[in-house]
């Protein structure tokens, strides 16, 4: 079902092609090419099967092969959400960022940075390369400098790129009314659940064997 404000709505079935069921199915979601992706972004993807498989390919890169390792990419990702307001990033990331050891009170730190945590050295860095990306369109000399010191030339040109695909991202989701999916127990900014549970961690897609367990 279409969102209220989505502007973009999701392919119809009727229109789903094989490049379509392509873009659907590129993650490894059981039974997406016959029934479609139960996420809220594939099925969008879908109307525009090229840029859906680029932007897949794309994302698998700096989700899943980032030398950057899973802690700093899940803060990174995190504070970008909580800057720009975007809802679906912020719910995914937080189930992967429990996942990967980043506890609840780092991720409400997340908001506030630099305040109220002691950040590790590398962990600051990463969440500073984000704001000055977001409000400098570049990365001070102070800054980079110590990221020469922490991140070798691979991370440090992942670093950048992946602020600058999440923002896409995010604007992506955001212009085009794209919401949490509508069976997720969504997480909001104070980390509270629909729900009311705490939130739990969860796999990212191609993780594990039950990454897709949580959407039935």
């Amino acid at each position: 079902m279409t969102h209220p404000a989505q502007r973009i709505p999701p392919l119809p079935r009727d229109e789903w092609t094989d490049a379509a069921r392509d873009v659907f199915a590129f993650w490894g979601e059981p039974n997406a090419r016959e029934e479609g992706s139960k996420t809220s972004i594939l099925p969008v993807m879908g109307q525009h099967p090229g840029l859906g498989m680029a932007y897949n390919h794309w994302g698998k890169q700096l989700l899943l092969e980032n030398t950057l390792s899973t802690r700093h990419l899940e803060l990174l990702i995190l504070r970008i959400a909580w800057r720009v307001q975007s809802a679906y990033e912020w719910h995914h990331h937080v189930g992967y960022a429990l996942n990967c050891g980043i506890t609840l009170e780092e991720i409400a730190a997340v908001k506030t940075y630099p305040a109220d945590h002691d950040w590790a050295e590398d962990d600051a860095a990463v969440l500073t390369t984000v704001d000055e990306l977001l409000t400098t369109n570049t990365v001070s000399d102070a800054t980079w400098a110590v990221l020469e010191r922490l991140f070798e030339v691979r991370q440090r040109m992942d670093l950048v790129f992946t602020v600058g695909h999440y923002v896409m991202t995010s604007w992506a989701l955001s212009a085009f009314g794209v919401p949490v999916e509508p069976w997720a127990d969504q997480i909001g900014f104070d980390l509270r659940t629909r729900s009311g549970k705490v939130p739990q961690r969860t796999l990212k897609p191609g993780e594990g064997e039950g990454w897709a367990d949580g959407r039935d």
